[in-house]
């Protein structure tokens, strides 16, 4: 990705963010709210700002695996994936939940008070340099308020907070659209807490062993998009459809003749990903009293689509 930077922004949004306040920052899944992840003050304003449980971890961003040595342990394993995955050539939107070193500054709030950490390397130019201008961790869940669709152009986090709006580093429509894979790497084999960005099908071909599920829902929240309801419109949502409903609104995949909108006429998913949080929030319309959403396949990036349609219509 080709960006024009422009320092006096990174500047002002640095200057920002060492009085602990947050910025809203563009990254190649969505748009982020950045804070200092050193600072508890900083993470309050989040918390507060998005209305989310404190109980919700935080990922930590950072602008290179070096930095992220400094506040966690990498195994073999983990640091495998993060060379091949974070990379300047290949990068897929990968986020590893690894061990909390001692002694470090990482706020607490940020990591809801567990011992793990999860982080990941953007691939965003603009948020890479804020990184790199700042030199500190940034704390950045989904510039938008909790549970609601997630931002992918700077118009979305305007429309999120309204008159409260952060200050916002514009850096275009988000390439993926998609938040990241979260594997949790504490145990001897990786176990996948989020589907994302990254596919299950690229990892295993990295690691050549099976990834597993997570499938406890009574388990400890150890990463973010682990609630059971989270990227929902104010819609009802309804899944699988082929024939929506009267008022509905029905959004298409694949062959669609009566789709209002269609996630990928070709059947991409990588082109439905990046159009997921962009069109609910076109359809999440009053003229409308729900929406409809065709069958996406449960496979490589439709295993992630899925996930975030299932919560976005779990009703609590």
């Amino acid at each position: 990705m080709t960006f024009e930077i422009d320092y006096t922004l990174i500047k002002k949004a640095c200057n920002l963010l060492h009085q602990s306040d947050v910025v809203a920052m563009p990254t190649e899944t969505v748009y982020g709210l950045a804070a200092d992840a050193t600072t508890d003050q900083a993470i309050v304003k989040i918390y507060e700002m998005k209305n989310r449980p404190s109980f919700n971890p935080l990922i930590a961003h950072f602008p290179d695996i070096e930095a992220a040595k400094k506040y966690v342990h990498f195994s073999k394993t983990a640091e495998l994936l993060a060379k091949h995955f974070w990379g300047l050539d290949y990068h897929r939107p990968l986020t590893l939940v690894l061990p909390r070193l001692e002694n470090t500054n990482l706020s607490h709030l940020a990591t809801a008070g567990l011992d793990t950490v999860a982080v990941r390397v953007p691939a965003h130019p603009i948020a890479l340099e804020l990184l790199r201008q700042f030199r500190k961790p940034l704390a950045a869940p989904s510039a938008n308020r909790s549970n609601h669709i997630s931002p992918t152009t700077a118009e979305h986090v305007r429309m999120s907070f309204g008159e409260n709006a952060p200050f916002i580093l514009d850096g275009g429509a988000c390439q993926i659209g998609l938040e990241s894979t979260i594997l949790d790497m504490t145990q001897d084999q990786p176990v996948l807490l989020r589907p994302g960005g990254a596919t299950v099908e690229e990892i295993e071909d990295v690691l050549k062993l099976p990834v597993l599920r997570h499938n406890d829902p009574s388990a400890t929240i150890k990463a973010p998009g682990m609630l059971k309801r989270h990227y929902a419109p104010s819609l009802p949502l309804r899944l699988n459809v082929v024939k929506p409903l009267h008022g509905e609104a029905f959004l298409g995949f694949g062959h669609a003749e009566n789709a209002i909108l269609n996630l990928s006429p070709s059947s991409n998913l990588s082109e439905a990903a990046s159009n997921l949080f962009s069109m609910l929030r076109d359809l999440d319309n009053p003229k409308f009293n729900g929406i409809a959403v065709m069958p996406i396949p449960h496979e490589g990036l439709g295993l992630a689509i899925n996930d975030r349609l299932s919560r976005a219509a779990t009703k609590s």
